[in-house]
């Protein structure tokens, strides 16, 4: 087939091709501009290969139904990727730096003003206390304990945010 009827056939079929693979995309999970792409692949291929097809605008509507279920079977196959690689427990380098953090944090809350260390130190306590029993262990009132962990907290952010542009 000649450059000339094969670009003739591509042109009339585009607007059919952008309708069929918009009506398909949602119902497959995927992008109308990927079933398009796949479809004119699919072409190309048939014209190189058998010429074009005797019914072109049948050919393109089965075509894009074929590379629409073949979408779907492949989206129900892949997992999405949510951040670590596999394996549920993290690995060494993870363990290593989240120590690393927990030990940054520690020591910029010692070097907090005033009750600001008790009180972050009490609220980070791997004993998980309640607000009562911080307030009891810190001699205030359970009331004053949501502004004080605020104020305690800006006093942290702070110095973190200036520790962090020194470096």
């Amino acid at each position: 087939m000649s450059p000339g009827p094969a670009h003739d056939l591509l042109a009339t079929l585009r607007p059919l091709l952008t309708a069929e693979a918009r009506a398909e995309a949602h119902a497959c999970g995927g992008e109308a501009a990927d079933l398009e792409q796949a479809v004119w692949l699919r072409l190309l291929e048939r014209l190189a290969a058998a010429g074009p097809p005797p019914d072109p605008q049948g050919w393109l509507r089965r075509a894009v139904r074929a590379e629409a279920r073949r979408a779907r079977r492949t989206r129900r196959r892949e997992e999405r990727y949510d951040g670590e690689p596999a394996g549920k427990e993290p690995g060494p380098e993870a363990l290593v730096l989240a120590a690393a953090r927990g030990r940054a944090l520690r020591a910029a809350v010692r070097r907090l003003p005033g009750r600001c260390p008790r009180l972050l130190e009490a609220l980070l306590s791997p004993r998980d206390l309640t607000y009562r029993e911080i307030a009891g262990e810190l001699g205030i009132s359970q009331g004053s304990l949501g502004p004080e962990r605020s104020r305690c907290l800006g006093c942290l952010r702070r110095l973190l945010v200036r520790e962090v542009a020194a470096r």
